[in-house]
């Protein structure tokens, strides 16, 4: 892997509810290639009771979207990978 001033981070399904096991990307609310800011709403999720708004934890770009919309993926899998802005 080449240094560079970026550091690539993974995103993953976080667990939402306290029986929740799996969930499904219900939708990518941005898209490769975007500048995401820490806080700002990334994807939303469906479980069995809700649907929620997912917020990056890291400011960067979206480089590799993993898992598509509408496809069901078991807590902790890595979904996408943000290249975050850190030095």
């Amino acid at each position: 892997m080449k240094e560079e001033n970026t550091m690539r981070k993974e995103v993953i399904m976080p667990k939402v509810g306290l029986d929740m096991e799996e969930g499904i990307i219900q939708e990518w609310l941005k898209k490769v290639g975007d500048h995401i800011t820490a806080g700002e709403p990334l994807m939303s999720i469906e479980t069995d009771k809700a649907i929620t708004e997912i917020e990056a934890a890291v400011t960067g770009t979206l480089v590799e979207i993993v898992v598509p919309e509408g496809e069901e993926v078991e807590i902790a899998t890595v979904v996408a990978y943000i290249d975050t802005d850190e030095e």
